[in-house]
């Protein structure tokens, strides 16, 4: 199948998914329940996916690729002014943001909440296949920012968790229980480039121009 093709049929399968597992939870969505909901076939499902945990975690890394993107195509080539930095983490929180409070990743994060007394699987799918490939890159994108002079030397962990924290707060788990409905894109804009403008007060490298 030509590429095109397919990943415009593996998204037709994500969506299909999404609704299975919103209307039956993580232990009630089966491959056989989604390839009907898809209308695939179930051996395209096991050929392309492996398995549901295999099927839930493409949805998962799907989902996260725009901003994993940014911050990849960021360290190549890794030499960043102090205006491209900026650029970029806001780019990055505003499409975060979007991504972490969007109905996908909230009717993931539901069904793995109702999945923790039950092995909670889904749970650590979405750990593996979303915030422990993101903080790794948002690390080292903060480890080059450093060497580039840009942010003073700190650690880049805590840099990590700092700026994660000013960008999410509690906006995610408030999203996953329905208290609040999903920011619009403009209000996400400008909270990302407030977030980037007090991230570079704390650290940036006064030293520098």
């Amino acid at each position: 199948m030509r590429s095109e093709k397919k990943q415009e049929r593996q998204q037709a399968i994500f969506a299909a998914a999404y609704k299975v597992l919103g209307e039956k939870g993580y232990k009630g969505t089966s491959m056989l329940a989604v390839a009907k909901m898809a209308g695939a076939s179930n051996e395209t499902m096991y050929n392309w996916f492996g398995n549901k945990q295999g099927l839930l975690a493409a949805m998962i890394e799907s989902n996260a690729a725009g901003a994993s993107n940014i911050l990849e195509s960021a360290l190549s080539p890794n030499d960043m002014t102090s205006e491209e930095v900026t650029q970029i983490l806001e780019r990055f929180g505003d499409v975060l943001l979007q991504m972490l409070t969007g109905e996908k990743a909230v009717a993931l994060n539901r069904a793995a909440a109702a999945d923790v007394s039950d092995g909670n699987i889904l749970g650590q799918l979405l750990a593996d296949n979303g915030r422990e490939k993101i903080v790794p890159q948002l690390v080292q994108f903060f480890e080059v920012a450093i060497k580039n002079k840009r942010f003073k030397t700190h650690d880049s962990r805590e840099m990590t968790e700092i700026y994660l924290a000013l960008l999410l707060a509690d906006v995610q788990i408030r999203r996953v229980i329905g208290v609040t409905n999903a920011p619009d894109p403009a209000a996400t804009k400008m909270h990302s480039q407030r977030v980037s403008e007090l991230f570079g007060q704390l650290f940036a490298n006064k030293s520098t121009s």
